[in-house]
């Protein structure tokens, strides 16, 4: 039953924190490690959940997914997804080169801790920049395979534990002329190809640690992503569309302070 308690509040975690501009990894580095929960075992099923994260906001999107997958014969949508295609490339290469040194290296809750601040330093600084230059893409329809590129450019950033990847995809749309709100939706549509690559192959090196035991552990944090993710993504688009990412950079600069007083 304690286990069970303990995958319902990972499960609300992710997908409180999988698509916000705030470090999934961080919260769930800092919460497992508070109920106990930690260890490989702990490492595969935050890995499993995050597809009941994308596989959220795959349903929230479940209409234009749909148009994607039936209308790959339409100008339209053959465009999108070369932009998604093209967006999620650096990541997938520079990851695939680099995904052994990261886990070994990188993975601590120190490094995360200083990605958090200097991730919030960083939203304030984008923010103004973003204030005074404006928008010119105000749907994703309109956005270029050069834009996609540089927000894929973007995307790699979130390779540094701690960073976000949606935190990453955002700012970098925002840089790249994306008005906030099209920058957030860009970066939920590119979700969807970059999580299920990422998760699938961490899923795979961690097979070993995948028991029949505890399938109705993994089920039930499953499904608790993908209900919070749901409810998370349709609030942050109407949050984004009237209000800056502000709140966000004081709210990373906080938890990673107490990320830095908690592991020392």
């Amino acid at each position: 039953m304690m286990l069970l308690v303990q995958a319902v509040i990972l499960g609300i975690v992710e997908g409180l924190t999988e698509f916000l501009p705030v470090s999934s990894t961080g919260h769930l580095i800092i919460v497992g490690d508070t109920l106990g929960f930690t260890g490989e075992r702990a490492k595969a099923f935050e890995i499993f959940i995050q597809l009941g994260s994308i596989l959220g906001v795959m349903w929230y999107y479940r209409a234009r997914v749909w148009a994607l997958a039936s209308g790959m014969h339409r100008a339209p949508e053959r465009r999108f997804i070369l932009n998604l295609f093209i967006a999620f490339l650096p990541a997938a290469v520079i990851g695939l080169l680099t995904h052994k040194y990261i886990k070994a290296y990188l993975f601590s809750p120190i490094t995360v801790a200083v990605a958090l601040i200097v991730g919030g330093f960083l939203i304030f600084v984008i923010e103004r920049w973003h204030k005074h230059r404006g928008a010119r893409i105000h749907s994703v329809d309109e956005v270029t395979p050069l834009d996609a590129f540089k927000v894929g450019i973007a995307q790699t950033f979130s390779l540094f534990p701690g960073t976000s990847r949606a935190g990453a995809t955002i700012m970098g749309g925002l840089l790249t002329g994306l008005s906030r709100t099209t920058a957030t939706e860009f970066s939920f549509f590119l979700a969807m190809p970059t999580m299920f690559a990422a998760t699938l192959y961490d899923l795979f090196k961690s097979r070993e640690y995948l028991q029949a035991s505890d399938t109705l552990l993994f089920a039930v944090g499953f499904v608790v992503a993908f209900i919070t993710a749901v409810f998370v993504v349709k609030g942050f688009l109407k949050y984004v569309a009237r209000h800056t990412f502000r709140p966000f950079a004081w709210y990373r600069i906080g938890f990673g302070i107490l990320v830095l007083f908690y592991f020392w």
